[in-house]
Formats: structure tokens, C-alpha cells, sequence
């Protein structure tokens, strides 16, 4: 009698510490079902992904957690290993990314505009001007402070290219009326209204910025001012932490009819801040 009564012991708890172990396991695969997005600062500032995002996990099942950096760092930071998809916005660092073997596919995703906005005083006279070399060069002209980012970030290097366009250098002139502020979008925009500076921005964050004192868009339309959206899913071959499954899902909910129904919805004061153009990879 005794050995039976052990014997159940015995058995309680082998079976006992079976549903402990299954219960953790089960626990760590709930908790495992999220994926890491290292994009840009516009994308978070605007609101964008809080609006978006609720919307697939609550489909799937699996949390979005967003890095948001400038789209240099993001970049970077996928290279290292620290993430899974990739959502930013400068197409030749993207393409690169991909033929470099860190990334798998780019897709198109997106798409909306920068603009160049600044105070009323506007000293360098450049408001309503459609042609942003032009505009660049009448800042330049005239010394009027304008705030750059400075960081490597996508709109960084839209800015660096519209003024190689315009045929200006303005980092000699970095520190006096050309401020670097090292900065996402958010603290940029910030620096430039308390400096009474101009700045490039793109316009889902600007229309989403609270703090616009009597700042407006002084320049818009320009076909270079174009600015479109990527996302990438990091390579597993390359970092085996990187969850394909998980990342894949959600680029193709991204980029499918919910997804692009999702980015299109998305407004402020009835303005629409993306415009949703997914296609095939790049």
C-alpha cells in the first residue's frame, strides 16, 4: 500500500512539473509573438504607426514594437541584427541594404511629400515659390537661418541633395546661419521655430506637429520634393534571431488591401499624411 501510495506520488509530481513546464513553454511562445520595425522618426511622429498598427496585431496576434531613427541609424541597426523588418525612406540606401545581402525584398509602401517651412517674417522671401532650388538659394543668399537635421536620417539626405541641385555648399556655413542640430524631425522642428529658422520637413509630421507657433509651409509641389516609403524584411540568413515568419506577415498585411486601406484613413484635420502605392519588389 505504501509503495502505491508513493508510487501516485511520484507520478503527481513527474505530471505535476509536465503542466509547470508546458505552461512556461506556452507562456514564452505568447510573449515570443512580436516582431521588432526599425524605422523612421516621421513614421512614429506622425502618428502614423499608432493609428496602423493596433489594427494587425489585433488581427494576428503579434505586437509591433517600433525603433524609431533616423533612416541611416535604422539601417544600421537592422545590419547588427536588431530587428526584423525595416520601414524607412531613401530608396538607394534601401536598394543597397538588399544587394548587400541584409535585407531580402524592398517594397514600395507609400508616399508623401516634404515641404519647407518657416515664420511669417520669412526673410529670405521664398513663400509660394515652386521651384525648391530657387528657394535654396534665396536662403543661402541672404544668410536666413535654416535647421538641419543632421543625422544621416532620409530627410537629411533629401536636404543634401536638393542643395546639390541648387548648386550650394551650406556646411561652411555650418554654426552660423546653417544649424546642425543632430536631431530627429520632431526636435528639429522645435530648433527652427525658436531660432525663427527655415526647415525641409516632410508633411505627415509637420501636419501632426503641434507646436507651429507662426510657422508655415513656405515651399510645396516641387516633383523633387517627393518623398516615398520602403520596407524590408532583414534577412534571416544573415541573423538567425530574425523572425521571418512574424516579419513577413506583417509585410504582407503592409502592403495588401487592409494595410494600404489603413495608411490611406489615416488624417488629420482631413488631410491625408501617406498615400499608400505598394507594389511589387524592388
Amino acid at each position: 500500500m505504501a509503495l502505491s501510495v508513493n508510487r501516485r506520488t511520484v507520478l503527481g509530481l513527474i505530471l505535476g512539473t509536465c503542466v509547470v513546464a508546458g505552461t512556461a513553454s506556452y507562456t514564452i511562445r505568447a510573449e515570443d509573438k512580436f516582431i521588432i520595425v526599425q524605422s523612421t522618426t516621421s513614421t512614429q511622429n506622425s502618428g502614423l504607426f499608432e493609428h496602423i498598427l493596433p489594427t494587425f496585431t489585433k488581427k494576428t496576434g503579434i505586437e509591433v514594437r517600433v525603433v524609431a531613427a533616423g533612416t541611416g541609424q535604422a539601417i544600421k541597426n537592422a545590419e547588427k541584427g536588431d530587428g526584423d523588418v525595416v520601414l524607412v525612406h531613401s530608396k538607394p540606401d534601401e536598394e543597397k541594404f538588399v544587394a548587400d545581402g541584409w535585407g531580402v525584398k524592398r517594397y514600395d509602401v507609400m508616399y508623401n511629400d516634404f515641404v519647407i517651412v518657416g515664420s511669417a517674417e520669412d526673410p529670405a522671401k521664398i513663400v509660394g515659390l515652386k521651384d525648391t532650388s530657387e528657394a535654396l538659394k534665396k536662403i543661402a543668399e541672404a544668410e536666413a537661418p535654416f535647421a538641419s537635421r543632421a543625422d544621416e536620417s532620409g530627410t537629411h539626405k533629401a536636404e543634401l541633395k536638393l542643395w546639390q541641385k541648387a548648386g550650394i555648399d551650406p556646411k561652411p556655413s555650418s554654426g552660423m546661419w546653417y544649424l546642425e542640430t543632430g536631431s530627429g524631425m520632431g526636435a528639429t522642428l522645435n530648433t527652427a521655430i525658436g531660432k525663427h529658422a527655415y526647415a525641409l520637413t516632410d508633411r505627415g509630421t509637420w501636419l501632426s506637429f503641434a507646436n507651429k507657433s507662426d510657422f508655415k509651409i513656405m515651399v510645396g509641389g516641387d516633383p523633387s520634393l517627393f518623398n516615398q516609403y520602403g520596407v524590408i524584411l532583414v534577412n534571416h540568413a544573415k541573423h538567425k534571431n530574425v523572425k521571418a515568419e512574424e516579419g513577413r506577415a506583417f509585410i504582407d498585411w503592409l502592403t495588401g488591401p487592409e494595410g494600404q486601406a489603413a495608411i490611406s484613413s489615416y488624417k488629420i484635420d482631413g488631410q491625408q499624411l501617406f498615400f499608400p502605392n505598394a507594389g511589387p519588389p524592388s
